[in-house]
């Protein structure tokens, strides 16, 4: 695994051979009110890979290095992301029945660690995350995840709405745990391509997305307590799909 420094591309031209070279980048940092040539360059590269894109101030760059970049400053990605169209391929291409997870405002990087673990070890193919808004796969979320984030699919999207869109035009349900939902979990069935939405622990799945999910459920408990931590609510979530697809 690549150490923190190592996964630093300092300055326009590095990071303009980096993304011709085909490396995954896992955010650009751009000097704030920078403009001209290479404000543009930037910009357009962005929207054109899907890279997240940060304005920060001067001191922000330099905090990471004094060595002249130009006002731009970008991270390696640990994982490699891959198109959700790409991975729905794969999997249904490989004989297997699309099991993937969706995670929308989880911000905390040693649940998300965990959420992959788990997922790999209950047969889930793909974790599908929003460019913002959830915590980063960076070197702690790696290290949570005990090398799961290597082995298991990673699509990042600008839009979780749009994602849904695609996986329901590719024949995958998508499901959204809910805490007040009438549906219980084990009477869902998890047996058919299916994605499974999981929210932070503060907000929940957001609305908008729930709206167009095509189910809700929610994992009984005996306590009233509020709600379960997001990736053990997730391993319960995962085991019952294995089970019911065994």
């Amino acid at each position: 695994m690549s150490s923190f420094k190592n996964r630093l591309i300092i300055g326009r031209q590095p990071l303009v051979e980096a993304i011709a070279a085909g490396k995954t980048i896992d955010k650009i940092m751009l000097q704030k009110n920078a403009n001209g040539e290479i404000s543009n360059q930037i910009r357009a590269l962005c929207k054109e890979h899907q890279i997240p894109m940060q304005f920060v101030p001067i001191e922000k760059l330099n905090s990471f290095s004094r060595a002249n970049h130009q006002g731009v400053i970008a991270f390696t990605a640990i994982v490699n992301y891959l198109p959700l169209q790409q991975i729905i391929d794969f999997t249904v291409g490989n004989g297997d029945t699309p099991l993937f997870l969706m995670l929308d405002g989880v911000t905390d990087v040693r649940n998300i660690g965990a959420i992959a673990r788990t997922a790999l070890c209950c047969g889930a193919q793909a974790i599908i995350i929003p460019d913002k808004g959830v915590g980063a796969l960076n070197e702690e979320a790696m290290k949570s995840s005990a090398g799961a984030l290597e082995h298991i699919h990673i699509c990042r999207v600008t839009s979780l709405m749009k994602a849904i869109d695609e996986l329901h035009l590719n024949g995958i349900k998508v499901f959204a745990s809910e805490m007040k939902a009438d549906k219980k979990l084990y009477d869902l069935n998890v047996t058919e391509p299916c994605c499974i939405v999981m929210g932070g622990e503060e907000q929940g799945v957001y609305p908008a997305v729930m709206k167009i999910c095509d189910e809700l459920f929610h994992i009984p408990m005996v306590g009233k307590f509020e709600s379960l931590n997001v990736s053990v609510a997730t391993g319960m979530i995962l085991y019952e799909a294995m089970k019911q697809r065994n």
